[in-house]
Formats: structure tokens, C-alpha cells, sequence
């Protein structure tokens, strides 16, 4: 199979083809793996403060820009204009954190030992090749670029073939904010491009964001070359809520968390579950709250559900809805695909859902609600581990002590929070466990996730 020469750019409003991006050939993938790990040599050796200054000139360009920036991601993947401008703000946020914060995240640790004194000096790897997803084209990139880049890598794009053009203005804004030539570019090509790259040499780490298949393909690679990996991938996000709850912000937390993005968020509230003292205030108030979430123009202002990014995807949802009411899910809102062109699906809420069905056992990658009854809190905590997933959840409850504590002893997840929605924070870490993935991105972990952790050992 040769490479792709070009990848098509479609409107998921419309079902549109905008335009064909260019694809890069083989030969220019070798020469720009071979032009970042070169401008790694000297961009390692660059002091902190220096990197710093790049990260915050890049800041600048995203808030300078972020107009043209967020219509871009609107245009590609169909995210409401106000969401897409609010990511690109958060892009700066990360790029500000570890300017600020990154030679600090990195210092020497010095360990007295009997006749000698060790140090741990964390030194870049090279090249780390990053495979990013569509849901957030612009937030995912940076999130790995800016501590990367900080800690002295060099770091090679491959985003999502259907948005291209983010990719190419993420590399242009890191350019023009002083990234030495090289270090940093985008890989516009096909997926099946990607094992080449892993097994070159040159590149030292790979960070996926995705699917759990593409996880497994890309750990796969990574292990036979002997290359670490972050990987950050679905989730299927349980979200308790126990007899004491405030169920209005419960309600309004979950229906947020569920239709942000058009429901296409790794750590999206998915299957919610009440105890049954308070299953059907919930249900009703949950019910209200889904209401304003009216399929409308992305690129509007007050647009607060938009297209999904893609007709496959679409489609895969629908058919995930479909499955689940066949295996006895009653279907309360929405399911239906409209008639109208793009990849538009609806608000929808699924009652009675239960384990086996795709609804509770899989990650519905859509605004799809999945209601669940718990007789009681244990039952709700059984059910939220029952899941081969663990990125995210949440617990709502007035006692938010023991809402910490379940949250920490009971729920087999990477991220968790008590009163609110699971979102990520530059300066906390995030990731998954079991089939969520491995590593962790943001805070301390995140920049030193791609270092070699050096002991030397100086005798006295």
C-alpha cells in the first residue's frame, strides 16, 4: 500500500469537502525525523530560560490568534466556536506552566550516600513522536509539545488525518514563536505511516492519544523497538450519585461533562449512576438539563451541540444506541439520526441500562446519556468498577470527605473528582489505568515522562 498523497478536509456540518491537504512523502518523513533529532543536538544544551521564552512566545501566538485558530478547529472537526476558543486558551495556560514552572519540575535531586554523593539529573531523550487525536486537535498537541519541548526534546505531529490544518498551524505558531528550525513539525500522513516512524532510530518515545485499538498497535510497535510510551485512551466514565447528593449540581455536571464536545471526550461523564433513593429526582432534573442541548450552526456563538467530527463516527454511535435498546436500554431523548446533511446525532438519554450491553460496556463516543439504578452505594461502586476502562469519574455526595476517600480506596481510575466533573489541569497529573493506558501527561509527571532519570555517583 503506498503512501496517502493527499488527505481530504470535509465540514462535519455539511459533509463538505473543503479541500485536499497535502500528504508528506516517505522521503520527507526520513528527512524531517533527521532534521528534529539534529536541532535535538543543540536544543538540549539550550538553558531553561531560553525554552521558556519560546513556550511563552507560543503562548502570545495562541491568544493572538486564537480567533482564526478556534474557526479552524470548528471548520475541521465541528466543535462549538466557544468551546474551540476556550481550548486554544487552555494551550497557552499549559505553554505559561512549564515556562514557569518547568526547571523546577526537572532539578537535580541530590542523595547523600556513605562515602560518596549520588545526583539525579534528568536529561531529554531525542525525538518523541506524538500521535494526537481529533476530539481536541489543538489541546492534546500541547499538552505533550510544551513539557516535552521544555525538558529539551525535540518532537515530531502526527495528528489526525482529518485535521490537518491544526496541525500545520500548531507547528507554524511554535515556529514563529522561536523553536529552532526542525524541532518541532508536523507529520501530515496516513496512519499506517506510523510504524515506520516508531522503529527509526532516531525517535526515543512515542505519546499516543486515541482509541484502545490504537493503543495496543502503538504499545505493540513501541515494546518490539524497545521505545517508551505514554498512552492515553478511552474510558467509559462512572459518575455516582449517592443518596446525599445535591442533585441539581449533579445533574448539571453530568449533562455538561456528557455533551461537551458533542459527547467526544475521552473522560466525558458516561454512565451515570444513582442510588435509588435518589434515581428519579435525578433522572427528571438530569432529563431538564439535557433540553437546551439543541443540534445547531458550530460556528454560532450560542452553539452548545454540534456535529460529530465524522460520518463513521456517527454512525458508530447510532449503532451503539441501537444495540443497547435491543439488549432491553429504554430510550428516554433523542436517538435518532436526523435528516439533515453532516454528521449530526442528538441529545439522547438511555434508562435501564446494564452490564453486557454496548451502552454500559463500551465508550459511546457521542452525547449518548447512560442512566444506571444502584440499590445503594456499594452497589454504585461495584458497578462503576465493573469496566475494563479507568481514565476518569466522579462522585457526588454532601460528605466530601468520604466522597475523597471512596474516590481514592474504591474507584480504579486515573483521575477522580467529588463534586464536579473530571477535567485536566496543566499542573496535575493525567492518565489512565487497565485499558485507559499507561504513563501520565501534565504536571510533574507529564515533563518527566520522556527523560532519562541519570544517577551519577561522585565519590569523596
Amino acid at each position: 500500500m503506498g503512501m496517502a498523497t493527499s488527505l481530504p478536509v470535509i465540514d462535519p456540518a455539511t459533509g463538505t469537502l473543503l479541500r485536499e491537504h497535502a500528504a508528506v512523502s516517505g522521503a520527507e518523513v526520513q528527512s524531517r525525523i533527521e532534521a528534529a533529532h539534529n536541532a535535538f543536538l543543540d536544543w538540549r544544551r539550550v538553558p531553561f530560560a531560553k525554552r521558556a521564552d519560546v513556550l511563552n512566545a507560543a503562548a502570545d501566538q495562541l491568544l493572538t490568534g486564537k480567533g482564526r485558530y478556534a474557526a479552524r478547529i470548528t471548520a475541521e472537526m465541528g466543535k462549538p466556536v466557544m468551546q474551540a476558543i476556550a481550548e486554544v486558551e487552555k494551550c497557552a495556560l499549559v505553554c505559561r506552566y512549564y515556562a514557569e514552572q518547568g526547571a523546577r519540575l526537572l532539578n537535580e535531586e541530590p542523595i547523600g550516600l556513605e562515602q560518596s554523593e549520588a545526583r539525579v539529573v534528568a536529561c531529554p531523550l531525542g525525538v518523541i513522536y506524538a500521535i494526537m487525536p481529533w476530539n481536541f486537535p489543538f489541546w492534546q498537541a500541547f499538552r505533550a509539545a510544551a513539557p516535552a519541548l521544555m525538558a529539551g526534546n525535540a518532537m515530531l505531529l502526527k495528528g489526525a488525518p482529518n485535521v490537518p490544518g491544526c496541525s500545520e498551524d500548531i507547528a507554524r505558531i511554535f515556529t514563529e514563536g522561536g523553536v529552532p528550525p526542525g524541532l518541532f513539525a508536523d507529520l501530515p500522513m496516513d496512519v499506517a505511516e506510523s510504524p515506520a516512524v516508531i522503529a527509526n532510530p532516531l525517535v526515543r518515545g512515542v505519546t499516543l492519544t486515541g482509541s484502545e485499538r490504537a493503543g495496543r498497535a502503538v504499545a505493540t510497535e513501541a515494546g518490539s523497538h524497545l521505545k517508551k510510551c505514554v498512552l492515553e485512551l478511552g474510558g467509559s466514565d462512572p459518575y455516582l450519585i449517592l443518596e446525599d447528593a445535591d442533585l441539581q449540581l449533579a445533574a448539571d455536571r453530568c449533562a455538561m461533562s456528557r455533551m461537551l464536545c458533542a459527547g467526544q471526550v475521552c473522560i466525558a461523564a458516561k454512565r451515570m449512576i444513582a442510588v435509588d433513593s435518589v434515581y428519579e429526582r435525578f433522572r427528571d432534573m438530569l432529563l431538564e438539563q439535557l433540553k437546551p442541548y439543541v443540534m445547531t450552526d458550530p460556528a454560532a456563538e450560542d452553539c452548545r451541540l454540534g456535529p460529530l467530527a465524522r460520518e463513521d463516527l456517527r454512525d458508530k454511535v447510532h449503532q451503539q444506541v441501537d444495540e443497547s435498546i435491543s439488549a432491553g436500554a429504554d430510550l428516554i431523548f433523542g436517538g435518532k439520526v436526523p435528516e439533515r446533511d453532516g454528521w449530526w446525532y442528538p441529545a439522547t438519554m438511555l434508562e435501564n441500562v446494564h452490564p453486557g450491553m454496548p451502552a454500559f460496556e463500551e465508550e459511546i463516543f457521542g452525547p449518548v446519556v447512560a442512566l444506571i439504578r444502584a440499590d445503594d452505594t456499594d452497589h454504585a461502586l461495584n458497578l462503576a468498577g465493573n469496566t475494563r476502562f479507568g481514565l476518569g469519574g466522579g462522585i457526588f455526595t454532601a460528605d466530601t470527605e468520604r466522597g475523597a476517600q471512596l474516590a481514592a480506596e474504591r474507584i480504579d481510575a486515573g483521575c477522580l473528582a467529588v463534586n464536579d466533573f473530571v477535567r485536566s489541569d496543566p499542573r496535575v497529573p493525567f492518565g489512565g489505568v487497565k485499558s485507559s493506558g499507561f504513563g501520565r501527561e501534565l504536571g510533574r509527571e507529564g515533563i518527566r515522562a520522556f527523560v532519562n532519570l541519570k544517577s551519577v555517583v561522585v565519590s569523596r
